[in-house]
């Protein structure tokens, strides 16, 4: 399985992935999202306390997820840099930051949009919601290091470092309900506990919501990372000139 992924790691190898599985990610992101979404704002009913409120879960818990899973994969593909000084893999996590970022925006407006209504206000400073606000910061900070440091090695480097620390405040917005049981955030969407879990209703479009935005996820990681080895490539090209 190692050697697959490396041998994938090359960038010609990488360019034949992403042609070829792209246009299939493609389609699958198109037809989960489209039947997710209509499955949950349409052909679902208002839940009993939050009433229709709680569709916003289609949106919300899929953005969640993949701006912490993104941040996780920037963590991977930094320390890879870190210890092999792989090119391909710090693309990858440059390319994925501003993925996660949209991510990360997409949850706290739609989070907002929910708390509103139940709680009465847009926001608090709530453990999940605090630890999610410095995940959003440290997106911003790792944008900003690679944007204005014109030597790529340094921003390489110390965006690599910055995902280290990142990584504390992406692993307690997704545990955050567990440590800290007083914060006013829900427990977990998603339980094992059937008592906990949600009703099978908007169980099953979510889990289809959360399909599409997988897909949607590495679709798009995969076409910015082939956009930035194709600028490095033209950067190559034009400094032997």
């Amino acid at each position: 399985m190692t050697s697959k992924i490396w041998y994938f790691g090359n960038p010609y190898r990488f360019s034949f992935l992403v042609k070829w599985t792209t246009p299939v990610l493609a389609v699958l992101t198109f037809i989960s999202i489209t039947i997710g979404l209509i499955w949950g704002f349409f052909f679902t009913s208002d839940e009993n306390v939050q009433g229709s409120t709680v569709k916003i879960i289609f949106l919300h818990v899929p953005s969640a997820l993949m701006a912490i899973n993104c941040w996780l994969l920037m963590l991977v593909s930094s320390l890879i840099w870190l210890f092999r000084r792989h090119h391909v893999s710090i693309l990858l996590a440059k390319s994925a930051a501003a993925v996660g970022l949209a991510m990360t925006i997409m949850t706290i407006v739609t989070g907002a949009l929910w708390g509103q209504p139940i709680w009465g206000t847009f926001w608090a400073w709530d453990p999940r919601l605090t630890s999610f606000f410095i995940l959003f910061l440290h997106y911003i900070t790792y944008i900003m290091v690679w944007m204005f440091l014109t030597n790529k090695e340094l921003a390489a480097d110390i965006t690599s470092i910055l995902c280290l620390v990142g990584t504390v405040f992406a692993l307690l917005s997704r545990y955050a309900v567990f440590i800290w049981a007083e914060g006013i955030h829900q427990g977990a969407t998603l339980s094992l506990d059937q008592e906990t879990n949600i009703h099978n209703e908007y169980y099953f479009p979510l889990l289809i919501c959360m399909f599409g935005f997988l897909t949607l996820f590495i679709f798009l990681i995969l076409i910015r990372t082939q956009t930035e080895i194709m600028k490095n490539k033209i950067q190559l090209l034009m400094m032997r000139r």
